[in-house]
């Protein structure tokens, strides 16, 4: 039965548990909760999730001491092919760039360091089997710099 043939509370409900979204939805925001509460653990101090600009997104954003981290996560349910962080080509990586620099143009661009992780989080069944942190995965790219 589709969400439509459901009476009302059952599709609120179905809206509040977001079993109304696609499954690669859902799975992504589950990598993004896996990945800020393994960070967090480790330390990290979470500032925001889905930073948005005109030129992308940002999943989330934490503060390691005297560096901004900006962090993408890759959620995959399997890794037949290839690593999920293979997915932060050089197009990516631009769009990242680009869209952390807007973060830090709306913070004043402070005086801080800033590095590029990426969280590979991989599903079995819908659920959390393995979150690997990959700190400091790529630089800034050229032709963008900061500090």
């Amino acid at each position: 039965m589709g969400i439509m043939g459901m009476n009302l509370r059952a599709r609120i409900q179905a809206w509040i548990h977001g079993a109304d979204k696609p499954l690669h939805l859902r799975h992504g925001e589950l990598g993004e909760r896996a990945a800020g509460k393994y960070l967090r653990r480790r330390g990290l101090k979470f500032l925001t999730a889905n930073f948005r600009s005109k030129r992308g997104e940002i999943d989330l954003v934490f503060r390691d001491e005297d560096c901004l981290v900006f962090v993408e996560v890759k959620t995959r349910s399997s890794e037949e092919w290839v690593r999920p962080a293979a997915a932060v080509n050089a197009r990516k990586r631009r769009l990242l760039s680009q869209t952390a620099l807007d973060y830090l143009r709306l913070l004043k661009n402070p005086p801080v360091k800033i590095r590029f992780d990426i969280v590979e989080v991989l599903l079995e069944d819908s659920a959390v089997r393995e979150v690997r942190h990959l700190p400091n995965s790529f630089p800034m790219e050229k032709p963008y710099r900061y500090g």
